[in-house]
């Protein structure tokens, strides 16, 4: 009798079964956070006029809050559409580095191109993370639909929590609600802390968080640009000079 190990056993299953353990994964601590801003954003939508289809609408095609609080403030001032859809596509580039990097880990030679751009719309910070955290250690074949599981799982959760969000408004605090917009961007920032490796990566934090407010009062309409451009440069060089001199001892 050959007895299997777990790693080996799971290369049996089929993509149904990693799909709905993606599914499966976004009811975690990372998800609530997730669902919890996109409470916030919710009622966020309701004081500004939107119908409460458009707020659920918005999450399920555009999915990413930064991206859809662009639009929101594009529309609040009296931006047209075509203006306002042109504003959300320049934000969504700055995720373009994370499908760079998420992409190669997932796919497979037999992955079609259009499976590959439909994980492309879903990467966004939580998915993207916990994707990168939690498809490490799966099988090749079990990565893709892991993650479309999963992102679909976030995606669903967050369309609903929209929609309450816009629902319980009247009786949110509006300092609550832009309070958990705030959820996400802490969650990944200590993420990114568990996550680091090495002193470059460390010290990236640190300067980031150290540039982030000055940058932001010198060029508001490129600090995230600059603060990357010259936190990146400075962490990379120190973290090539730490290792010359371990490599020197």
């Amino acid at each position: 009798m050959v007895v299997q190990t777990p790693e080996e056993a799971s290369t049996d299953v089929g993509a149904s079964y990693w799909f709905w353990s993606g599914a499966r994964g976004a009811l975690s601590v990372p998800g609530f956070v997730l669902y919890g801003s996109f409470f916030g954003f919710g009622a966020m939508t309701h004081d500004f006029g939107w119908p409460i289809w458009a707020a659920g609408l918005s999450t399920l095609l555009i999915w990413a809050a930064p991206g859809q609080l662009v639009l929101a403030g594009a529309l609040a001032s009296g931006a047209g559409i075509g203006a306002s859809a042109l504003a959300v596509s320049i934000s969504a580039v700055r995720l373009l580095p994370m499908v760079v990097a998420i992409l190669p880990v997932l796919k497979t030679p037999q992955t079609r191109f259009g499976t590959r751009l439909l994980a492309a719309h879903y990467v966004a910070v939580t998915a993207w993370f916990e994707g990168q955290r939690r498809t490490q250690v799966m099988p090749r074949e079990g990565r893709m639909p892991y993650f479309l599981g999963l992102a679909n799982g976030l995606v669903a959760g967050s369309a609903v929590a929209t929609v309450s969000g816009h629902a319980a408004a009247g009786v949110l605090p509006p300092a609550l609600a832009i309070g958990l917009l705030g959820l996400t961007p802490v969650y990944f920032l200590l993420s990114l802390e568990r996550g680091a490796h090495g002193v470059g990566e460390r010290v990236a934090i640190v300067v980031g968080l150290v540039m982030a407010p000055f940058v932001s009062q010198m060029s508001p309409s490129f600090d995230l640009l600059w603060t990357g451009i010259i936190g990146g440069t400075l962490s990379f060089l120190i973290d090539r000079t730490v290792a010359r001199r371990r490599r020197s001892t």
